[in-house]
């Protein structure tokens, strides 16, 4: 089978062309914007027609396009996101070669939800930010090509490789800042939203699975189990070994947030304060992933505190 991977250089793309290449039946074609893709090509400025012609010379089974950005104003994130994504469904519909396409997007898309609830896939979609609505608009995108395509719902990957700006990648960072420094206390804050972390790898494994299906529409990829940040990092210090004691602080009001991926340094406390998931989903989310489980065959099976242990290691070396 020979696969056309978009974005392999991302954080989640990275770990899906290793579980690819782990397959013997797999030919892996990386197309992406960095010189190390083999085929260097911008969705955000590329014309579909040249899309088309690469499309027809290597014709793929299965394109996944793991290609986006999570950072950004409005303008930035539709031209990556969205138009990214048109580009490669009306490629997809010029060319003959007939590919599966595999979009990967995110939980971001539903929005916020009601405390203690499971999101599943009919739930009407109600972002509440500009990354989530580029989002959707890339699986109405999709879903509306009549292409044989699938759009894996993503909620929020953990584990080796997570963004230093990502939430918990902002945690392991002052965790080990404290710990360099010998603090004896962490100021952390916005620790009660709770998300439904799931496993790089394991985001991997369905992404895989999904190319080898016939299943089409949306699908969730989440752990089915909210965590509230308050206890990820309670996790996060036990296996880092950190003795200190840490302080919650509230959550400013909405025009003191910080910048997605930028902790904020709040003047009245000594230390940087991360204030996560400016996402647009509320203090709550959870995945029902019952239909991955029926039409992927795919369950989770790495745990949070081995995607925290994983975290650490990496936080560790800058040590």
């Amino acid at each position: 089978m020979r696969v056309l991977l978009i974005g392999a250089n991302g954080y989640i793309g990275r770990f899906v062309a290793d579980r690819l290449l782990a397959d013997p039946a797999v030919q892996l074609t990386a197309l992406g914007r960095g010189d190390d893709a083999d085929v260097r090509f911008d969705l955000a400025t590329g014309s579909p027609g040249a899309l088309t012609r690469f499309l027809d010379a290597v014709h793929p089974g299965v394109v996944i396009n793991c290609a986006g950005a999570t950072r950004g104003g409005a303008r930035e994130l539709t031209r990556h996101n969205t138009v990214a994504v048109a580009t490669v469904c009306e490629a997809l519909r010029r060319s003959g070669c007939g590919a599966r396409l595999v979009q990967i997007g995110c939980g971001s898309e539903y929005g916020p939800s009601q405390p203690g609830s499971s999101t599943a896939e009919d739930a009407v979609p109600r972002p509440g930010g500009p990354y989530g609505v580029s989002k959707l608009a890339a699986t109405e995108l999709v879903l509306g090509s009549g292409l044989d395509a699938v759009v894996l719902r993503v909620f929020s990957p953990a584990g080796p490789g997570t963004p230093a700006g990502s939430p918990l990648g902002r945690l392991a960072e002052a965790m080990r800042r404290a710990m360099q420094s010998g603090d004896g206390e962490l100021k952390l804050g916005g620790l009660g939203v709770q998300r439904d972390f799931v496993d790089v790898r394991d985001v991997a494994r369905a992404v895989h699975a999904a190319s080898l299906s016939a299943a089409q529409g949306v699908i969730n990829i989440g752990s089915g189990r909210a965590v509230r940040l308050r206890d990820a990092a309670a996790v996060l210090a036990r296996v880092a070994g950190y003795g200190g004691a840490l302080h919650e602080l509230d959550a400013p009001p909405g025009p003191l947030r910080s910048p997605i991926g930028h902790p904020r340094v709040d003047s009245e406390h000594a230390g940087p304060v991360a204030y996560p998931y400016p996402d647009g989903c509320g203090s709550w989310q959870q995945a029902d992933v019952r239909t991955a489980r029926d039409r992927l065959g795919w369950r989770p099976r790495i745990n949070l505190e081995e995607s925290l242990a994983d975290i650490w290691m990496e936080a560790a070396c800058r040590i």
